[in-house]
């Protein structure tokens, strides 16, 4: 049976996931390479910046039952430390050129959009409906980042040639987004959310046909980054973590309890 502490442990794998990448995408405004896109991937930012409030909120809502208060979602957001974030580690990678941002944006849009589909009929009625309202947002994400890497492989001999760098890199990044643990175990027992193992064939199946249109190679399932419980959701993060962190949580340290 899955506690009140199983469930905010899962509402942090959500949120910070959510969180860091959409810091990531707003690294890109100002620097977009058009006007429409510095617009584009700012918006797509909120909507993960939207959701992240969402699941964190309703996270110290959970805690404040189990431990008698709760931390608010700033609090969270701003005042943990690297080790005590359970984002994932593809989503706190560089962005490198605008190839590895949409291979990034690819990669995880197929497989959060799945993974709220899911949630969406979790048994949990609070999880249940911040899934129903990102599942429409994220449905736009998915068809944006495809369209960007058919439009970059399918292209100019360059663009295509950075466009399969980037998807060759990332890939071995992907392995967390399925693996599954005791966690996972327990609240897909208990019908709160899905076996992340049970989305990675239709996750692999819309890459593969994303790939197919952008004529660019599905790479080859290997080695994969955070083997053995080391990774994101377990508080193992890569070195870009910190220097994301060290910005955005800059405001909140320096200025203790500043408002605007």
């Amino acid at each position: 049976m899955a506690t009140d502490s199983d469930i905010f442990d899962y509402l942090l794998r959500l949120g910070d996931s959510d969180l860091v990448l959409a810091q990531r995408l707003g690294e890109w405004v100002g620097k977009g390479p058009v006007l429409e896109e510095d617009i584009a991937l700012a918006n797509v930012g909120l909507d993960l910046l939207g959701q992240a409030r969402l699941w964190l909120s309703y996270a110290g809502e959970v805690e404040a039952r189990f431990r008698g208060r709760g931390r608010s979602e700033d609090e969270l957001a701003f005042l943990r430390d690297g080790a005590a974030f359970r984002n994932v580690q593809l989503v706190e990678q560089p962005n490198g050129d605008y190839a590895a941002t949409m291979a990034r944006q690819l990669y995880f849009d197929h497989a959060h959009h799945l993974l709220l589909q899911g949630l969406a009929r979790s048994r949990d009625e609070r999880v249940a409906a911040i899934a129903s309202k990102g599942v429409k947002e994220t449905q736009y994400h998915v068809e944006r980042s495809s369209d960007w890497v058919v439009r970059l492989g399918d292209g100019t001999e360059e663009s295509h040639a950075r466009m399969q760098r980037a998807i060759d890199d990332l890939w071995p990044y992907t392995g967390e987004l399925f693996a599954a643990d005791e966690l996972d175990a327990v609240l897909a027992d208990a019908a709160i959310a899905p076996d992340p193992a049970s989305l990675r064939d239709a996750w692999q199946a819309a890459i593969a046909a994303a790939l197919d249109e952008a004529t660019l190679t599905l790479p080859a399932i290997g080695w994969m980054h955070g083997a053995h419980g080391r990774d994101g959701k377990h508080g193992v993060h890569t070195e870009h973590l910190g220097h994301l962190l060290a910005e955005m949580q800059f405001l909140q340290r320096a200025y203790p309890g500043a408002q605007w």
